[in-house]
């Protein structure tokens, strides 16, 4: 979801673990020349999600990287084929800590609204089903630091493979 802190968390985990990085929408903004509101204005969501998409298909195969993607990317069923060409983390944020995030951010077409809130609640129940089919649900507090959410992240990723290592030698 939008304000979870996907870009920052997403660098801090690739400085820990040695990856590269990227985050879909400065790709998106790099190939078009536009801000994601000036593609959400002059080209609409539909023609955004297809860059998305398009950007995700190039990226997908890289090895050694950590994508930070739009929040909205799990909406077409393509790009599952995509994502799960890794391990797809949901970082899951409370609605009101979102809100304070959010508030002043004016670089969100979706929140664009009479009514953010009610916006931004409508999202995440559309979205939500979707995002719990992820490897990895990680709540984040209000309190945790971006480093201690990449550090659990790190943690979470080092048992999944343990775990799969062991059922493969079995």
């Amino acid at each position: 979801m939008m304000g979870v802190g996907k870009t920052t968390v997403g660098r801090l985990l690739a400085q820990q673990i040695g990856y590269g990085f990227l985050d879909t929408d400065d790709v998106i903004i790099k190939a078009v020349g536009k801000s994601i509101n000036e593609i959400f204005v002059d080209e609409g969501e539909a023609a955004f999600r297809q860059l998305e998409s398009d950007i995700l298909a190039q990226v997908c195969a890289y090895t050694q990287l950590i994508i930070a993607t739009g929040g909205g990317i799990v909406l077409k069923r393509e790009n599952w084929g995509y994502l799960h060409h890794g391990l797809i983390v949901w970082l899951d944020v409370p609605v009101e800590i979102l809100m304070n995030r959010l508030r002043e951010d004016q670089t969100r077409p979706l929140l664009q609204d009479s009514h953010p809130e009610d916006k931004l609640l409508l999202l995440l129940e559309q979205r939500q089903s979707l995002y719990s089919q992820a490897d990895l649900h990680i709540t984040i507090t209000e309190t945790e630091t971006p480093e201690q959410v990449a550090t659990r992240i790190f943690t979470a990723i080092k048992s999944i493979i343990k775990t799969e290592n062991s059922q493969q030698q079995n």
